[in-house]
């Protein structure tokens, strides 16, 4: 939006979201929309594509075909989010610069990303051991 400032000329202030972007509860909202996107990559690429995969085997009975597809599924997948994360931690970048704050680079993202790979780990390990009744001894070994 381009504003008129006395004796300055147009200016671009942003409006209500960008002022919002620029405290300390828009930096909020971007790194919780980064860790959902990373929850995304670690969870939801991974479900996709096996998901998907499944539906391209189920119909050409093609193993071949459908582990070929999952996995440049996958490795397209993870290209976008990782850009999309990316560009959210600029950002966030911007952001702290606009309020005066120094550059933090991307450590971040970095800390987001550590972070929801441990939720997901632990996530599948409550999930593998106590919800889908498989046993954490393996088969035949008496304990």
């Amino acid at each position: 939006m381009l504003e008129l400032e006395a004796g300055r000329g147009p200016s671009r202030s942003g409006g209500p979201v960008r002022s919002l972007l620029r405290t300390g509860t828009g930096a909020m909202l971007v790194i919780a929309i980064m860790f959902i996107g990373s929850l995304g990559l670690w969870v939801g690429t991974p479900l996709l594509w096996l998901w998907v995969g499944g539906q391209i085997q189920g119909a050409t009975e093609s193993l071949g075909t459908a582990l070929a597809a999952a996995f440049l599924g996958v490795v397209l997948t993870v290209t976008l989010l990782a850009s999309v994360l990316a560009r959210l931690s600029d950002i966030y970048r911007s952001n702290c610069l606009s309020r005066g704050l120094d550059d933090p680079g991307h450590v971040v993202l970095e800390g987001v990303l550590v972070i929801s790979a441990g939720v997901t780990v632990c996530g599948f390990v409550i999930w593998f051991f106590f919800l889908a009744g498989t046993s954490p001894v393996p088969i035949g070994i008496q304990v």
